[in-house]
């Protein structure tokens, strides 16, 4: 019988990749918007029934506004923590408790994978 292995890894160590498929826009103050088309039989369903918009806007804060356009597959968690850290300072403490939940968010609703 043989022993699952236990790979202990590091979140903060990932390294976040944005998804093709999604678009974004930046306006002239920095603010990012994320613009996702609502497609599939449920959503079209949804938008001839009940007036479900074909585009959902996802409007992100000024800390996911700085760290959205650093994401480009290469900077792990830490170096962009460490990018926000010298942005915003203290403002932005608790700062990798944080990042981690605004990745793991992003994660979850596929707008972002892990290398």
């Amino acid at each position: 019988m043989k022993k699952k292995k236990i790979v202990s890894e590091n979140y903060l160590e990932r390294i976040p990749v944005r998804s093709s498929y999604l678009k974004w826009t930046a306006s002239e103050d920095g603010s990012v918007t994320l613009e996702i088309e609502n497609t599939g039989f449920f959503n079209t369903v949804a938008q001839k029934l009940f007036g479900k918009p074909k585009t959902s806007y996802v409007h992100l804060d000024k800390t996911g506004s700085f760290v959205w356009p650093l994401i480009d597959g290469k900077k792990d968690i830490l170096s962009l923590g460490e990018d926000v850290r010298l942005k915003f300072g203290e403002d932005a403490e608790p700062l990798y408790e944080r990042l981690a939940k605004f990745f793991q968010i992003l994660e979850s609703y596929n707008f972002i994978t892990f290398k």
